[in-house]
């Protein structure tokens, strides 16, 4: 499959997943923009045919310049985020709106922008969580947020289906990126367990016993970006071995 002539947009695409949606869509040919909010990370991966733009997709002006700076995108592909862990007695204000803010508003200003600057063809892609489909223990902020995830793409997807654009979810479960790590480190943490053990608990959510590889994302969202996709919208595809 080529996407040459095509242009996409990836937040959060210095590390993990991101990381990876960019050098995949590279290697099919697309022009890359990546975009966060670290200038370090997006750096290591820039270079050929993906370019950086350092940008905050909470905040609405960022966005907006993220796109000035990028140019119009067929593909947006909104990744950003970020997870936390506590009881929810344990919640606070100010935790749950960080995780709604990152999660899911910032997945809306990428979208609302993206749908404007779109000339014709284009595809919305979010990367969720099995969290936006079923609840985990300690992550409802997250999973509240990715659950709305889901709701926005079924709802967008309305929207956009009488033209050439799809609008559709990935649900990958837990993955083997920096993001899981700093999950094992939280369990350690707070638990005691060494990380080989908080490791094999979060392997157990998955019937095929095994962390989810940020290549299977990425090769999911490539065939929702090439031909014979044009069909499938509004749809949350887990990514999960079978877990939902």
């Amino acid at each position: 499959m080529s996407l040459a002539g095509k242009r996409v947009l990836i937040t959060g695409g210095g590390t993990g997943v991101g990381a990876d949606l960019a050098a995949g869509y590279a290697q099919a040919g697309a022009e890359v923009v990546i975009a966060g909010r670290r200038e370090g990370p997006l750096a290591a991966v820039a270079g050929g045919n993906i370019r950086a733009v350092v940008a905050d997709v909470t905040d609405e002006a960022s966005v907006k310049a993220m796109f000035d700076a990028a140019g119009p995108c067929d593909i947006v592909i909104a990744n950003a985020g970020a997870a936390s862990s506590a009881p929810l007695k344990h919640t606070s204000l100010t935790d749950w709106d960080a995780m709604l803010t990152v999660n899911l508003t910032g997945v809306f200003l990428t979208f609302r922008e993206g749908l404007t600057r779109m000339n014709g063809w284009g595809r919305l892609i979010a990367v969720a969580s099995t969290a936006g489909l079923k609840g985990y223990r300690y992550v409802a902020p997250y999973a509240a947020a990715k659950h709305g995830v889901v709701g926005l793409v079924r709802s967008l997807a309305l929207e956009v289906a009488k033209g050439p654009v799809t609008a559709n979810a990935l649900c990958p479960g837990f993955l083997d990126t920096e993001m899981t790590d700093r999950s094992i480190a939280n369990i350690r943490e707070k638990t005691g367990m060494t990380d080989e053990d908080a490791r094999k608990a979060l392997v157990a959510s998955n019937p095929q016993k095994r962390l989810i590889q940020p290549a299977e994302v990425t090769a999911a969202a490539l065939w929702l970006s090439g031909p014979g996709s044009e069909g499938i919208n509004g749809q949350a595809i887990a990514i999960a071995g079978g877990e939902v």
